[in-house]
């Protein structure tokens, strides 16, 4: 899924500071990451990966975007 598909599907994201450094990042109400729960920065790709994740739950299997 690329990230225009990826936009069709989110119908809201949070990225939620805290103290300390520590965040939440939650798309469709779903927690995707936690660097609290994790103990640690993401990993390149690990929030992208986790959002793809929450959107196959939604996704329909023969989904294709198509450009106009």
């Amino acid at each position: 899924m690329n990230e225009r598909e990826i936009e069709f599907f989110i119908s809201s994201w949070k990225l939620i500071p805290s103290t300390g450094g520590v965040f939440d990042v939650t798309v469709n109400g779903e927690l995707v990451f936690s660097k609290q729960a994790v103990g640690r920065h993401a990993e390149p790709g690990e929030v992208r990966d986790g959002i793809l994740k929450v959107l196959d739950k939604v996704r329909p299997p023969d989904f294709e975007l198509v450009s106009k």
